[in-house]
């Protein structure tokens, strides 16, 4: 491999390490806000379950992003380099002010941002890109559903329980609900980055005539994203946990669950959708089961402003980065 070529691979796995970083509070706001478990024990739990999410899965995302955002044929080093300084730069900003926004459609318009730098609309992949689009839309709507229907089965289920007995089962079950979100989270976003470095590999000529993800890319992936989760997301986790809506431990099941079923579903589709979108949407569904005032609006707004904003800024952005890299080739190349 050649020197570039290995430093891009690292640039991708700092990518994936911060997309763990950034989202490690999607997997754990829930369990720490309705403090079943400390910060410390569910960063832990999380990392675990992102890091084994390849057992589970195809990669049926890390395709997505390969060959069905851009034409494999037009990627080259440094629109790589665009794509990944784009989501980057987007993830950091975004993570310094506490934002939650999706470091999946950070990659994604930072890849078109820098496709469209290098050749203009042509190369890209129309079906795919409208395939992710709808879920933005729809990974929320989908976790607000199925977080709004679990409430009430479970409410239903326990209507002649004591509310001690209620509160020590879902207690027990988010430790379940909690490892599948992060299972979701892990099989979907490290896809992501394995799909960056598998296209940047076969774009090389090593992967041969047909593409391919291999598996010690999968497996440098998954660890990658666990690790960023291990270290954790602290500047967000209060504004998922409990700013968009106080949660109980049975809420707090009910909006993972919700969460992780959505996650299961896109990620089998091959739809590289945001594990941030998705939580959130379940989160404001526990909270709308209760009652609409107990939703905070305002806070929900104000992501939903950070969901928009996110891929073209990290377009923009991608495409500066690839021309700071054309310009770092000319002149030191």
């Amino acid at each position: 491999m050649s020197l570039v070529l290995i430093l891009l691979i690292g640039v991708a796995l700092a990518f994936d390490f911060l997309n763990g970083l950034h989202d490690a509070a999607n997997s754990i706001a829930t369990i720490v806000s309705t403090r079943v478990l400390s910060a410390r024990w569910a960063v832990i739990w999380a990392a675990f379950f992102n890091f084994i999410a390849f057992l589970f899965f195809g990669l049926h995302v890390a395709n997505t992003i390969g060959k069905g955002i851009l034409e494999p044929g037009i990627i080259s080093d440094a629109v790589i380099f665009g794509a990944l300084g784009g989501a980057i730069f987007w993830n950091v900003f975004t993570w310094l002010l506490g934002i939650p926004s999706s470091s999946s459609h950070a990659l994604i318009g930072g890849l078109l941002g820098a496709g469209v730098a290098k050749a203009g609309l042509d190369p890209i992949v129309w079906a795919g890109v409208m395939k992710t689009l709808s879920g933005i839309i729809i990974s929320p709507a989908l976790g607000f559903a199925l977080a709004l229907v679990l409430v009430f089965l479970a409410s239903w289920a326990f209507v002649k329980a004591t509310p001690a007995m209620a509160d020590g089962v879902f207690r027990k079950l988010q430790f379940v609900s909690a490892a599948l979100f992060s299972l979701g989270h892990g099989g979907n976003d490290a896809q992501k980055t394995m799909g960056i470095i598998a296209v940047l590999l076969y774009s090389h000529g090593h992967l041969g005539a047909e593409f391919h993800v291999p598996f010690w890319v999968v497996i440098t992936c998954q660890a990658a994203l666990g690790l960023g989760t291990l270290f954790g997301g602290w500047r967000i986790v209060h504004t998922m946990g409990s700013k968009i809506t106080k949660l109980t431990p049975q809420q707090g099941f009910c909006a993972e669950t919700g969460g992780a079923i959505a996650l299961f579903f896109f990620t089998n589709l091959g739809i590289p959708v945001s594990t941030t979108h998705t939580i959130t949407g379940s989160i404001i569904g526990v909270g709308a089961a209760r009652r609409v005032s107990a939703v905070r609006w305002g806070v929900a707004k104000n992501i939903v402003w950070a969901w928009v904003v996110t891929i073209p800024m990290a377009g923009a952005t991608g495409a500066l980065f690839y021309f700071l890299a054309r310009f770092l080739d000319r002149t030191f190349g």
